[in-house]
């Protein structure tokens, strides 16, 4: 008698031998270099997921995988685009200060670089309170995720971000755009 589990395992390892040099392939030919293997690797992390999915006639299957891929591409490319846009919404918002106060400009300064030291993840967790003003329930809904994590990725966020900025405790001028009704 087979046992399912060995089944699911062999009909897997079946498709990634059929399809991975295909597939890393395709990528390459799509995507940068860099992103090629966790592209691939994303696209099998799925067909595992979803191998009920898969069509069992192998160029079936080769032609669903390379689906998968495709679109991996596109949300890695959107995801890249957000990324932009966000760093340019953040440059904007902080341009608002007076530039003949050099206090003002050395903390936009430095607000830009430790912006760029934050993950994709700080970052999009912080634009969400605040850049596009949302409150954490909100937040989490955007994301997919629950209210408590988001929390939890918004204090981590709060936290590298004042350590980016050199700050041990967390000073007014950073916290007064984090209402508790953003963390509520």
């Amino acid at each position: 008698m087979s046992n399912p589990v060995d089944d699911r395992e062999s009909r897997f390892v079946a498709l990634y031998q059929a399809t991975c040099g295909d597939l890393v392939r395709f990528v390459q030919r799509r995507a940068p270099e860099a992103q090629v293997e966790d592209v691939v690797e994303e696209a099998f992390l799925v067909a595992w997921r979803r191998l009920e999915d898969v069509p069992r006639q192998a160029s079936d299957a080769r032609a669903w995988m390379f689906g998968i891929v495709r679109k991996t591409i596109l949300n890695n490319q959107r995801g890249t685009r957000r990324q932009q846009a966000l760093a340019v919404r953040l440059a904007e918002a902080t341009t608002t200060w007076s530039p003949d106060d050099a206090d003002l400009v050395a903390r936009q300064v430095d607000l830009r670089r430790a912006w760029k030291q934050l993950s994709a993840v700080q970052q999009e967790a912080l634009a969400l309170v605040v850049i596009d003003d949302l409150s954490a329930r909100q937040a989490a809904a955007v994301l997919g995720v629950t209210p408590v994590v988001f929390r939890l990725r918004l204090s981590r966020a709060r936290h590298a971000l004042r350590a980016h900025l050199g700050h041990h405790a967390a000073p007014a001028a950073t916290t007064a755009g984090l209402t508790e009704r953003h963390t509520s």
